[in-house]
């Protein structure tokens, strides 16, 4: 399957993907992105004000959205920062602008319950 679609038109698709979900997220008040280095895989790792990770994540998957929350083997790292945890959209080849979109969508819902 991958070799028929050929994996730099994989790595091409998720990396355009990534880029519209970091300028669309961006628009969202309050987030906080982690790892923000040029030619990054396609995961965006993030807070949102105050709202702690595990709500956010609950919230998101009654709206059928879902991230993971957590630490992702990161631990250290998020100890040394004082981050208990952070939301994580992983971004492939099965996701679409739209599937963005919702996320986006989804935050701001998260916002208003938290508001």
């Amino acid at each position: 399957y991958i070799n028929n679609l050929g994996i730099e038109n994989i790595r091409v698709y998720e990396q355009k993907l990534l880029e519209y979900a970091t300028r669309e997220l961006s628009k969202v008040e309050g987030i906080k992105f982690f790892g923000t280095a040029p030619d990054k895989a396609s995961i965006l790792s993030f807070l949102l004000g105050n709202i702690h990770p595990h709500d956010i994540g609950t919230i998101l998957d009654r709206e059928g959205i879902a991230v993971r929350t957590g630490h992702h083997c990161a631990q250290t790292v998020m100890d040394r920062f004082s981050i208990a945890a952070t939301v994580r959209a992983s971004i492939g080849l099965y996701n679409t602008q739209e599937d963005i979109d919702a996320l986006v969508l989804g935050l701001g819902k998260v916002k208003e319950m938290f508001s």
